[in-house]
């Protein structure tokens, strides 16, 4: 009977599914009826044709499969596209949008509200309806395209939330709302190109709606609160710039477009599809012909696939089994928090429900591969070519026993015949089982957060670029981009037009009547000081890196030739990512600046290499320097962080009193032994330089320990611990092996 029962709900559920998404169809149809000349196909060729279809975009088959699945389940957030230029990501997002059917939303309805409330309402709506307006059910409906909202880079807030509408506002006397981008983005497509170069304010208001799934207003005297559901798709360039990684943790998908790269006959067959494709009008051949019409009929596939996959993944479960299995493939990748299960079970689900099934094994596989494995900490290492040989043949038998063997398997294929006889129908024995979620058999991570399945292997061996910190920027009210309106705190130096404007529209009738036989009343606007807002700047902040390199005589010769080859290749790198960079060696009684901030790489590898060595190790007045040189540069407003890397071994025999001209005082030293200071002394003078360093504002001190281990005193380590910095003993003095770690360490300075 609870077979019986469960076969038959399942049965019902599946029509449900069915039911709904042959009226969605059917909506779908009428729509293009009704409209006509209005329909998507049209809208696109209104504005210079249609987008290049997704079925011919060459490769790019992880991309093409996340971005179908993503617009299934908006709980997945979107995908997030790296690549490299020309890599068609801006082309994948827009044939994306072909595929997506229409929308039913409230007539008149600024917000794309469904009819059925299933993403909730915005306020207005909600308060229309709570003073006896027309419930929400009975309200007059209309079929709309399905929006695509692209985000400018120079997008403001008030813009992409939405503000006040200054000409309403001042007509009416009170405060009107006027919708932004993510209010017509709402059930769409939200696409935002070099997601990367966007400011810190408007990526983390992205970051917002990700998570919340609403927006709220609370600006103008505005409070207004929205429901916002797009299919977010980013694409970015990792050579433009770094993406944060808890926006990229907060979207299911992140891939690359780079990370397959693809062979001559590809780039032959893009190229050639690419130049006979026309967006209007007749193609470039016969067959590019063809493989339109085949593109064509291949999408309305995929639009019907789709209609009925979001109907179908409403009924759709996924089992506590299947769930415990992408909960330990997580934690055998070393993911962190809980973001890679929960995107992993949505990316099976929309698998399961684009193919029209239930959640098999290669489901879970798929949601391994593109939701937990990018979120892992695991380190891929080439396999041993041991590993990778094919197994050997098993041997062969006894030739004694191979009459024996032949009697043998006669015997038992007889038996198999007897036994399927009296076996029932494999068919029948199903039913007569309960129905168990299908699990894949091994794990796809070892216990070592290692990838073992091959297909895995291959993909999180490829380069996942473009992750890592976010850009500092120095904000101001001088120069630099307008990125908001603020309120004043103290003398106004840029005036924010259109805010103090905004601010001022809902009382300007009020005032205009006051005004009336007074000196003001033939002022057209009028603005008071609780009106007034200005501009916030916000401009890029670069880096400068201060090498600090010991040329005195108690390094070997060796390791300063390897000092010298790191600090070169560091500045090379410091180059290429438009930071400035300043040398200032030590030796003899003080250290000078050798090379003032710059970006020139020429005339720091001339000064470097003309560097004199010998003398005493005047190491507190290093610090002291490169903190007066770093301050300097923040003043300008160009310099935000300032990372030290100090080259040493930790030794100073030179006090800070002598490298200023001064003479040392045995006094202020009871261990001083012929009038000249202790070890302790020494020690405690530099430690004293760099707790000051460690708590300047901006300043990140990297210490590379150049002394040998074996007779190692533990100094350097000392610095970096009280100027709360990095530190790494370099035991192979060779410039390739410094200039590795102290770049790794660079990115994590850099990036925190």
């Amino acid at each position: 009977m609870s077979r019986s029962r469960s076969v038959l709900m399942s049965a019902v559920e599946e029509t449900s599914a069915e039911e709904r998404a042959r009226a969605a169809m059917e909506a779908m149809d009428a729509e293009e009826v009704s409209v006509g000349a209005k329909s998507t196909d049209a809208t696109a060729m209104d504005l210079g044709g249609r987008p290049f279809p997704l079925s011919m975009v060459i490769g790019q088959e992880a991309i093409k499969q996340a971005l179908l699945l993503s617009s299934v389940n908006y709980r997945m957030g979107g995908v997030v596209i790296s690549g490299g230029k020309g890599t068609a990501k801006s082309v994948m997002a827009r044939a994306l949008h072909q595929l997506l059917p229409p929308i039913e939303v409230i007539k008149d309805n600024a917000f794309n509200i469904d009819p059925e409330g299933e993403f909730g309402i915005d306020d207005f709506t909600k308060t229309d309806i709570a003073k006896g307006g027309t419930p929400l059910a009975e309200r007059e409906t209309e079929v709309i395209p399905c929006p695509f909202v692209q985000v400018p880079l120079n997008v403001m807030e008030d813009r992409l939330i939405g503000s006040a509408d200054l000409e309403e506002s001042v007509k009416t006397g009170k405060t009107v709302f006027s919708p932004g981008l993510l209010a017509k983005a709402h059930r769409g497509v939200l696409y935002v190109d070099d997601i990367n170069l966007l400011d810190e304010e408007t990526a983390n208001i992205l970051l917002n709606v990700v998570n919340d799934g609403f927006v709220q207003v609370e600006r103008e005297g505005i409070s207004v609160k929205y429901p916002c559901k797009p299919l977010l798709i980013a694409t970015f360039n990792p050579d433009e710039g770094e993406l944060r990684d808890h926006l990229l943790d907060r979207i299911a998908v992140a891939l690359s477009a780079d990370a397959a790269p693809m062979d001559v006959d590809q780039r032959v067959e893009a190229v050639d599809a690419v130049l006979n494709f026309s967006p209007s009008g007749k193609q470039g051949s016969a067959d590019a012909e063809t493989a339109l019409q085949e593109a064509i009929d291949n999408e309305d596939d995929l639009k019907t696939a789709i209609v009925f996959a979001r109907e179908y993944i409403k009924d759709l479960k996924i089992a506590p089994s299947q769930i415990q299995y992408l909960c330990e493939e997580a934690i055998r990748a070393g993911c962190q928090g809980h973001r890679a299960e929960i995107f992993a079970s949505e990316v099976a689900r929309a698998s399961a429900a684009l193919e029209g099934r239930q959640i098999t094994s290669e489901d879970l596989r798929l949601a391994v591969k593109l939701a937990i494995a990018p979120r892992g900490t695991f380190i891929q290492t080439p396999m041993d070519e041991d590993e990778m040989m094919p197994p050997p043949p098993p041997p062969p038998p006894p030739p004694q026993m191979d009459e024996q063997n032949e009697d043998q398997e006669n015997e038992d294929q007889e038996d198999e015949e007897e036994e399927e006889q009296d076996e029932p129908d494999e068919d029948e024995e199903r039913e007569d089982q309960p129905d168990v979620p299908d699990v894949p058999q091994e794990f796809m991570f070892d216990v070592d957060a290692t990838p073992m399945d091959p297909d895995l292997i291959e993909f999180s061996s490829r380069e996942r670029a473009g992750k890592g910190g976010g850009r500092g920027l120095i904000f101001s009210q001088d120069r630099g981009r307008y990125i908001k309106p603020m309120l004043p705190k103290g003398k106004v130096t840029r005036l924010a037009v259109d805010a103090t404007l905004r601010a001022s529209a809902p009382y300007q009738r009020s005032r205009r009547q006051r005004a009336i036989g007074t000196k003001n009343e033939e002022r057209g606007v009028h603005i008071e000081q609780s009106d007034v807002r200005i501009k916030k700047m916000a401009r890029k902040a670069g880096s400068l890196i201060i090498f600090v390199v010991d040329a005195s005589g108690s390094m070997a010769l060796n390791r300063m030739n390897a000092a010298k080859g790191a600090a070169m290749s560091l500045l090379t790198e410091a180059y290429q990512s438009r930071d400035q960079i300043a040398l200032i060696p030590f030796q003899g009684e003080m250290a000078d600046v050798l090379l003032p901030p710059t970006k020139s790489i020429a005339m720091a590898k001339k000064r470097l290499e003309s560097m004199p060595c010998g003398g005493g190790s005047p190491l507190a007045h290093a610090l002291q320097t490169a903190m007066l040189t770093g301050l300097n540069a923040q003043k300008t407003g160009d310099v935000g962080k300032v990372v030290v890397v100090c080259i040493s071994d930790g030794r100073a025999n030179v006090p800070l009193c002598t490298s200023m001209g001064e003479e040392f005082d045995p006094e202020s030293d009871p261990d001083a032994k012929e009038g000249k200071p202790s070890r302790t002394f020494l020690k405690d003078e530099v430690l004293a330089c760099a707790k000051q360093l460690g708590v300047l504002p901006g300043f990140n001190l990297l210490c590379i320990d150049t002394e040998n281990k074996f007779i190692s005193t533990g100094i350097a380590k000392e610095i970096a611990n009280a100027a709360m910095g990095k530190y790494h003993q370099i035991a192979k003095a060779d410039g390739n092996a410094i200039a590795s770690v102290t770049n790794q360490a660079l990115n994590e300075i850099k990036a925190g």
